[in-house]
């Protein structure tokens, strides 16, 4: 089933209380957090979305054995402009996303990855709190101070702004897993790609 940000307010009551900022009006404040988080060339002649979450297994297992091959193959190359699309599937996912956007632009990807390659450590099997212990250790080694990763936390604009963006993706897009992605508007696949695959649909794109 979806996970609709309906759903997730749902299984954290108290985050109504600082009310919904909606997308527009999150980006009219011009939150350098929001911005687009991607790697590569922007002129590349095909960019690729990827929308995903931080404790879905698949992006886990894409991350690891497909992503680096994409990496030095086709986006340094410059072929390939790779998006970063957050849709967190559940409150534990949030809170790592809510972190990861908040440190510095060039710092998102290397912790994403970090993240997704140990699910096992902080997002599975534990409680929200420990989940959160984690994550904070995380983030310190990447130079968040502790002050700031409680700030960051407790941002309802911020939480309410990514949740925005992923409702949003549900309804233009149809997105309701992880990870799916889309090769320049032209075509979306909600599944796990081998390298060749993937390949395969950025030339497709490319024509």
């Amino acid at each position: 089933m979806p996970i609709t940000r309906r759903t997730l307010l749902a299984l954290t009551p108290t985050l109504m209380a600082g009310g919904l900022l909606s997308g527009r009006a999150m980006a009219q404040t011009a939150d350098p957090r929001l911005a687009i988080r991607a790697v590569g060339n922007p002129a590349a002649k095909v960019h690729v979305e990827e929308f995903f979450s931080l404790t879905c297994t698949h992006c886990a297992r894409f991350a690891a054995e497909v992503f680096p091959e994409v990496r030095s193959k086709l986006i340094d190359t410059g072929k390939v402009y790779y998006i970063f699309r957050d849709f967190p599937l559940d409150q534990v996912a949030l809170t790592a996303c809510m972190i990861a956007r908040s440190l510095a632009p060039e710092r998102y990807e290397p912790f994403v990855l970090a993240l997704l390659s140990s699910q096992d450590h902080w997002a599975f099997g534990k409680e929200p709190a420990e989940a959160e212990a984690e994550i904070q250790k995380m983030a310190a080694l990447a130079g968040m101070s502790s002050d700031l990763f409680q700030q960051t936390i407790h941002d309802d604009k911020l939480r309410h702004a990514i949740m925005d963006e992923e409702d949003r993706a549900q309804t233009q897009y149809k997105i309701d897993g992880t990870p799916t992605f889309r090769f320049n508007d032209k075509e979306q696949v909600a599944q796990e790609l081998t390298y060749e695959q993937f390949a395969q649909k950025v030339e497709a794109a490319a024509r």
